[in-house]
């Protein structure tokens, strides 16, 4: 006998039909004979069978040759247990197996399906309707788990591989990269403006632009290169074995020419740039990087390529490693700083320009850090918006000042002072669309037994811009408290006017920049007066932020201003010295 024994059946095939090729390793001459006829009765013509009797000679055939799928008898000669199973997915992982085994016991047919077979069918207890069945059920189940292990490794939108492939190909190159000493590179790409893009012409065009943008990509990349889509309008490249830095430049200058030319968007013409960040590992680092570390690197490298915006790439350097590391380090640290109690809150005052009396506080955060002292918020803040840490650090900082407000409220009706007291608490956009942010205030408010209007949230003015949905939702839930809200910093974002339109403020705080040049600058009074008139003209209250000398009190009082806070009455300070203002008074 032949070693590959095809036997073609004689009845007519249907026209248009394909053919399904079946490897049949068995080694009893007569069970093969008996497998040949139940498959012949139950697809005639629409089969062909190739039998071999040995395993070896099986992966040689799967080796050069196309498999629809693979019977598998459980117990050949010199290939103990699951063994040639084993063998054979490693020969052919994609294509299905069916093992025929003259084994009853359950064990084994679970031990057989656990180890990859499609199917366990015992001999003797078999028909041409029940093998014929197995084999086209075996086949169709193998391509629903292709299909399906296909989703989950590829974006559904531009079918590049997604951020779980592209981590786990970085991982393979960083091994390989190990034993051969060959460098390898990634490129972190983000495409500037596209949200622009997105919101002009509708998502329908920007899921189109992607696409493009995707073919284009795999299109000047090597074959040998992993183009994905990580994750919105970002896009990451694996490159496998390069030189050195001047590899990597090259192909993100073609990946630039190739984005920077026009893309043809339902009749209009877009015009795309993009910024991409490089980070390169070789063999004495690739043992000591993680794939996620090196994907943080480009991706670092390439907010660097953004804010300085004349370069279309950045080289990943030691400067942002060290900036990275901190940044990690400061991050873990934030994270146990709250349940440590390294926080604190320090207050600055508001003072009413009419009678010098202070009129109200502003919470400001620190942080004391055992090693690093007292770090500032600008260290932390932003990072801890970043991670979502910002809100149960936010929601105790509002716990805190509202039991401080409780007891200089008290303090002050003791020594017979019975103006208003209020405290203002800084809110950010992740705090603002908190779900629980409302319940929060309200039991803050219900703890320390302090009226709502005593208290006013502040909100910078890029986060009143605009009418989003839940944007106007949290901002009517907050007034429905009986709260106040404040715009801070107004002056300094973009449509600032079209802002009070839509924001329903109580109280506007006019930006320290204006704020700065009062007496001396002759552009800056004018603003600072027309900001004023227009926030008495809507009914608000106007708070000039940044105050540092006498004349530009002076001024703000002649241009009729409300309160003001700065450095000339007092800087932040502890609850200790704020205690004592409250008893004395400030002394300016």
């Amino acid at each position: 006998m032949s070693v590959f024994d095809r036997i073609d059946t004689r009845r007519p095939r249907a026209a248009g039909t394909r053919t399904q090729r079946v490897l049949l390793v068995e080694d009893d001459h007569h069970d093969a004979g008996l497998v040949r006829e139940m498959l012949r009765s139950g697809w005639g013509a629409d089969v062909e069978i190739v039998h071999v009797e040995h395993l070896d000679r099986a992966c040689e055939y799967l080796a050069e040759n196309t498999v629809t799928c693979v019977l598998l008898d459980l117990t050949l000669p010199q290939v103990p247990g699951l063994d040639g199973l084993a063998r054979l997915r490693i020969a052919a992982p994609e294509v299905p197996i069916v093992v025929l085994s003259a084994h009853r016991d359950e064990a084994t047919a679970m031990r057989a399906v656990h180890a990859g077979a499609q199917d366990y069918l015992i001999k003797g207890r078999v028909d041409d309707s029940l093998v014929s069945r197995a084999v086209r059920y075996a086949v169709e189940r193998k391509r629903s788990e292709a299909q399906l292990l296909h989703q989950a490794l590829h974006d559904s939108l531009t079918e590049l591989p997604n951020r779980s492939m592209f981590l786990d190909h970085v991982e393979l190159a960083l091994e390989r990269s190990q034993r051969t000493g060959k460098r390898i590179a990634v490129l972190f790409l983000d495409l500037d403006r596209f949200k622009l893009i997105n919101d002009s012409l509708g998502h329908r065009a920007g899921d189109r632009l992607l696409c493009l943008v995707a073919t284009r990509l795999r299109g000047v990349t090597r074959e040998v290169d992993m183009v994905a889509r990580f994750g919105g309008d970002e896009f990451t490249i694996l490159c496998d074995d390069v030189t050195g830095e001047d590899d990597a430049v090259i192909v993100a200058d073609r990946v630039a020419e190739a984005i920077a030319a026009p893309f043809a968007i339902e009749g209009t013409e877009v015009f795309l740039t993009a910024s991409a960040g490089i980070a390169i590992v070789g063999e004495n680092a690739a043992g000591e990087i993680t794939a996620e570390a090196l994907i943080r690197d480009a991706d670092a490298a390439m907010h660097r390529a953004k804010e300085r915006g004349k370069s279309r790439h950045e080289l990943f350097d030691e400067v942002m490693r060290t900036t990275a590391v901190r940044r990690l380090e400061t991050e873990n640290a934030l994270h146990r700083a709250l349940e440590r109690g390294e926080f604190t809150v320090h207050y600055q005052p508001t003072v009413a320009l009419d009678t010098g009396q202070v009129q109200g506080l502003e919470a400001l955060i620190r942080w004391q850090h055992p090693d690093r002292g007292l770090i500032p918020p600008v260290d932390f803040v932003g990072l801890a918006e970043e991670t979502g840490l910002i809100v149960p650090i936010g929601r105790w900082v509002l716990d805190e000042a509202c039991g401080q407000l409780a007891r200089w409220r008290a303090l002050r009706r003791e020594h017979g002072d019975r103006v208003p007291l209020t405290m203002a608490v800084n809110l950010s956009a992740r705090q603002l669309l908190h779900e629980e942010l409302c319940s929060e205030v309200a039991q803050a408010l219900a703890v320390h037994d302090v009226p709502a209007q005593s208290l006013v949230l502040e909100l910078t003015e890029s986060l009143v811009v605009g009418e989003d949905e839940r944007t106007v939702e949290a901002f009517s839930r907050l007034r429905d408290l009986g709260i106040r809200l404040a715009i801070d910093d107004f002056g300094t974002g973009y449509a600032s006017l079209a802002s009070l339109k839509h924001f329903p403020a109580d109280v506007l705080k006019i930006d320290r920049a204006f704020v700065a040049g009062l007496g001396r600058d002759s552009v800056d009074t004018p603003i600072v007066a027309a900001v004023i008139g227009l926030a008495h003209e809507l009914g608000l209250v106007a708070v000039a932020e940044g105050v540092e000398t006498h004349r530009q009190v002076q001024v703000l009082r002649r241009l009729g201003c409300d309160y003001a806070q700065g450095h000339l009455f007092s800087r932040a300070v502890s609850p200790g010295e704020i205690d004592r203002i409250m008893v004395s008074g400030l002394s300016i």
